[in-house]
């Protein structure tokens, strides 16, 4: 790709922001408008975990398929495709007559999705090619995450409370057609000069584990541990870790290189963003269900409440991508897991839900961590790496988020199921809910250790190590290419 001129890289910059702005907005607003799809649909909490989870499974299981399609075709392309792709499925999610058509639709979303985000990254990192410009760039990233968290309960709740849940899904479709044209008229093309193979058996190994392994936990409530068919679906989870590990070690051109976990910031940054993003959907789940159903507020008043933490996120992203571009990303991650692990422990062990001024507390100090968390996270992960391997380890980092979403809403809502059946009171609520802040806080004291571990000399000098292994030997296909899909 051409070298641009500033203006130009920033216009490039503002375009990728949107496809970020459409996804994040679509996750926000869709949290406030859970109360009521739950109750015109007649769902359970289950059937709420998954208008959530079916599109982040599905997001996370493409992501890097995108990524390598993107590299061969051209990243421009597959970014297109993903922008109509993304606003057909949030039309149809519009339309959608009940709660399996709903996750169907979802899941539809999610192919776009995985065109979007992650392909709009990689034309970043190949736009902004000096380290502490693309840092900042990363830094304004994060920060249309904070927009989103900020605007998007307050347009959810006004939407739902004035048209109807259905309308959440029509805000895509505008912003979608507007950054297709931008697209078309100022992103150049780009293509890796060898991108990398595709790994059909690696991708359905990747979609069994994770289907299976979130299904379990999100119905295990219900069903019960031991019955046979949660203990069907951890078997298959189990089965499929252990082939995908098997299979990937053997293919010249795997899925993902096993050899990058002896890094030990890639595998920091792996753990981090699972930890992290676990976190922000776990809270936003919870906070949406116990504002609306046991408070009473409405969609409106709920999404108002989320401001103060949403707000932090929009201030302090900008300001994290400044601190890993300046002195690199041990702080911020320090003080994010700082901040997130000490919001968990307000909740669990303080009832900061029993004064409306403890509970904007809480959200402020979640809000300070969550912004600072995202930015170090990519640059944690590609930290010492060689800059043929830099996308792939950005593109694994960015998996792990997902993930970590998947999970943290299948886990916080398997948790709650008992406290937030219809009819339960509010002290039930809570009850149910004590544990859950509880697996917050641990995720955060968990981002603490890992970001002190994972950013030293030590941790350093492994990334270097790692960076060997791939110089050292001959070019193996994918190993030794510019492959910068998804990140």
């Amino acid at each position: 790709m051409a070298e641009l001129n500033r203006r130009r890289r920033l216009l490039v910059l503002a375009i990728c922001c949107m496809s970020l702005l459409i996804v994040s907005l679509d996750n926000t607003v869709l949290n406030v408008a859970l109360p009521s799809m739950q109750h015109e649909l007649g769902a359970s909490v289950s059937g709420m975990q998954w208008t959530i989870d079916a599109y982040t499974l599905v997001l996370a299981s493409l992501l890097m398929l995108s990524g390598s399609t993107a590299d061969r075709l051209g990243r421009r392309r597959i970014f297109l495709v993903g922008l109509v792709v993304f606003s057909i499925g949030s039309l149809l999610c519009s339309l959608a007559p009940g709660l399996e058509w709903l996750v169907a639709f979802r899941m539809l979303q999610a192919v776009g999705g995985s065109m979007l985000n992650p392909v709009a990254m990689s034309i970043i990192t190949n736009t902004f090619t000096e380290p502490r410009e693309r840092a900042r760039a990363i830094g304004v990233w994060g920060g249309v995450v904070g927009i989103s968290m900020a605007a998007g309960p307050v347009i959810g709740g006004l939407l739902v409370q004035s048209v109807g849940w259905r309308s959440i899904f029509w805000v895509n479709v505008p912003i979608g057609a507007l950054a297709l044209f931008l697209t078309l008229r100022y992103v150049p093309e780009s293509r890796a000069p060898k991108p990398r193979r595709v790994d059909p058996v690696g991708q359905l190994l990747v979609m069994a584990l994770l289907g299976s392994l979130t299904y379990a936990i999100i119905e295990a409530p219900g069903a019960g541990w031991a019955s046979p068919g949660i203990l069907a679906l951890v078997l298959v989870a189990l089965v499929s870790l252990g082939a995908l590990v098997g299979y990937e070690r053997r293919r010249r051109e795997p899925l993902v290189d096993l050899r990058f976990f002896h890094s030990a910031p890639f595998s920091g940054a792996t753990a981090i963003a699972v930890c992290a993003f676990a976190s922000l959907a776990g809270f936003l789940f919870i906070n949406t269900l116990y504002l609306q159903n046991v408070r009473g507020l409405s969609a409106l008043d709920a999404g108002l409440y989320m401001i103060p933490m949403a707000g932090m996120s929009l201030i302090f992203a900008p300001l994290s991508g400044r601190l890993v571009g300046a002195r690199g990303p041990r702080l911020p991650l320090l003080l994010a897991g700082t901040f997130m692990g000490a919001s968990g422990l307000l909740f669990a062990a303080f009832d900061a839900q029993a004064t409306t001024a403890l509970l904007f507390t809480g959200y402020v100090v979640f809000g300070i961590g969550f912004g600072l968390v995202n930015a170090p996270i990519t640059n944690t992960a590609v930290s010492g790496m060689p800059r043929t391997q830099a996308g792939v380890a950005a593109a694994v980092a960015s998996t792990s988020r997902q993930v970590g979403q998947s999970l943290g809403v299948a886990v916080i809502g398997a948790v709650l199921a008992g406290g937030a059946r219809a009819g339960a009171t509010g002290e039930e609520f809570l009850a149910a809910g004590r544990p859950a802040w509880w697996i917050i806080a641990g995720c955060g004291a968990a981002i603490l250790l890992l970001g002190a571990l994972t950013t030293g000399r030590w941790a350093l000098g492994t990334a270097r190590n790692t960076a060997e292994l791939f110089e050292d030997e001959p070019p193996r296909g994918g190993h030794a290419t510019a492959r910068t899909g998804a990140q």
